[in-house]
Parts: structure tokens; sequence; C-alpha cells
């Protein structure tokens, strides 16, 4: 008795599993929208609506807001689905990702990268078109720094591949200040530094639950390269940046009380996670029993009710 059916076989670990090329029109759209990395592209629109709150001081122009949000989302996609032709490599290798289509073979590499570009065509003359041109070069200016620097560059070269190569994931924040108001202010860089600061904590944590699968992949991540006391102590130090970044939004937009008291309790949880991580460190847990993932789920609703909180104080302001 087997359990591969219609003349399946078992793909040696390491490898590209064999062909699974979708046969109809719904299993070859599905499997290049899972290309564009859906769940990443909601959290970076998380950051991208609040903060065109924040710049118009209460609710956007509705077209400019949709137009932004949706050749955004284009944008992002384009990213990541050229991130998965580049990366199409390890993420064969890593359990965590070897389910993806280039992975799977469900789609072909010359396919992916052709979509990958399309996307980032549409997605600047739609901002440049509809929203505006400062916009849509910030937008491809992220897509350029995500592909060249970080997946081609720093990814596989250096433990502090995230640490820079997420600015391409801050580049949100400003396009829907750009979209609203044709440049930039302080308001946004502030909110751009509680990303940039915000990601590497955030990667590093997952990191640590999938060492073995970076390590695998010879990717350099920190936890890959450093001793989990070294992660967990940089952990706290970005997570000190992030909050304390996030209260500068206070006074640099002249915001309402409203934002600075839910950055505080936000903060001061995040916080509060972060050295309940070093408190299981400093009782001998380690691996899977020291728990990372429990801070990676919180930083992302940490992320997401700060951005929040950013949106309901422009509309009461």
């Amino acid at each position: 008795m087997t359990l591969l059916t219609n003349k399946q076989t078992m793909a040696p670990l390491g490898t590209a599993a064999s062909a699974t090329t979708p046969r109809t029109f719904g299993g070859v759209v599905k499997a290049y929208v899972a290309l564009t990395k859906p769940r990443i592209i909601e959290l970076l629109l998380i950051t991208t609506l609040p903060v065109m709150f924040l710049a118009a001081r209460g609710l956007p122009p509705l077209w400019t807001a949709a137009a932004t949000m949706i050749f955004g989302t284009l944008s992002a996609g384009s990213a990541n689905v050229l991130n998965c032709y580049i990366d199409r490599d390890i993420d064969a290798t890593m359990r965590r990702t070897r389910r993806r289509p280039l992975a799977k073979a469900e789609v072909s590499p010359r396919g992916a990268l052709i979509f990958g570009i399309v996307l980032g065509v549409l997605s600047t003359a739609g901002l440049g078109l509809t929203v505006n041109w400062v916009a849509a070069g910030l937008s491809l200016a992220a897509i350029l720094f995500y592909v060249f620097v970080y997946s081609m560059v720093l990814k596989r070269r250096t433990s502090q591949n995230i640490v820079w190569g997420g600015i391409a994931g801050c580049m949100p924040v400003l396009i829907g200040w750009a979209g609203i108001t044709g440049g930039l202010s302080w308001a946004p860089l502030v909110l751009f530094g509680v990303v940039f600061f915000w990601t590497p904590p955030h990667t590093w944590t997952l990191a640590m639950r999938y060492r073995e699968d970076y390590a695998a992949a010879n990717v350099p991540m920190l936890p890959v390269v450093a001793t989990e006391r070294r992660v967990v102590r940089q952990t706290i130090a970005y997570t000190w940046a992030t909050v304390l970044c996030s209260l500068l939004l206070w006074p640099v937009a002249n915001t309402t009380v409203i934002y600075p008291a839910v950055a505080v309790v936000l903060g001061a949880t995040c916080l509060w996670e972060v050295y309940r991580l070093l408190g299981r460190l400093n009782a001998g847990k380690t691996g899977v029993a020291l728990r990372p993932m429990r801070f990676f789920h919180w930083s992302n609703i940490y992320l997401a009710l700060l951005f929040l909180a950013v949106a309901v104080d422009a509309l009461f302001a």
C-alpha cells in the first residue's frame, strides 16, 4: 500500500518537489497569487493606510487612498515574486518555504520572473498616473532595493541582512504619506524609524524558531551565526529603540493624547514580552522551549495596533 497516487514520487530533501504544475485555471491563479506572499502584503498595507489618515488629518480622499492601496499591493507583490524567483533554490531546502509555488514546480522560473516584472511596471505606472510620481518613485525604489540589495546581496552574505534589508519594508509608510501630500516630512520618517527598528527583532525571533532551516540553506541570519543570548540581547535593544521611536510621533506630528497613551501601553507590553524571553533564557530554556514565536506573534499585533492608533488619533484630531 502506498500513500502516493497519480504517479507522484517523493522528492529528495533539499530539492524542489516533483512537478506539480496546476492543470486548471484556478490552480494556476492560486499559484501565482501565492508567489506574491499575501500575508506579508497585509502587514505592509497595515502601515500604509493609517499614515494616509495622519497626512490628511482625518479621512483621506477615497480615490487617492484606494489607488495607493491597490497599486501598493501590486508593488509589494512584485517585490515578493521576484524574491521568490531569486530564492527558489533555498526555498526548496527550507521546511518553512518548500511548499511555495516555485519550490513545488507549480510555476516556472521564467513565468515567475515575467510576472514579477509586469507587476512592478503596472504598480509604478499606476501610482504615477493616478496618485503622484513621488509615491511612484518611492514604490519603485522599494522594489529595486528589496530585489537587488536585500535578496541578491545582503541576505546570503551578512547577519545584518534583515537590519538593512528591512528598509524596503519601511517604504510603504513614506509612500502613503507622499500619496496624500506629494512630499515627505518628519512625521512619516519617525514611523519609518518605528518599522525599521521593529523589523530585526520580529524577524530574528522567527529565525530562532527555524534556525536549522536557515543553517541548511546557508543563510547567515543572526540566530544561525550567534548565540541565543546575543540574539535575545539584540532583540531587547531593538525593541527599546522601536518603543522610544514610536513615542517621538507625539511631539513631531502634534497628535492628541490618544496616540501616546496607546503607544505607551503597547510599548510596555512589548517590552514585557521581550524580557520574558530573556527570563526563559536565564532559566535554561533553549530552542523551541525558549518560545521565540510568542514574541514574533505579539510583534505583529503590536505593529497593527500602533498604526491603528495613528489612524484613530488622526480622526479625532
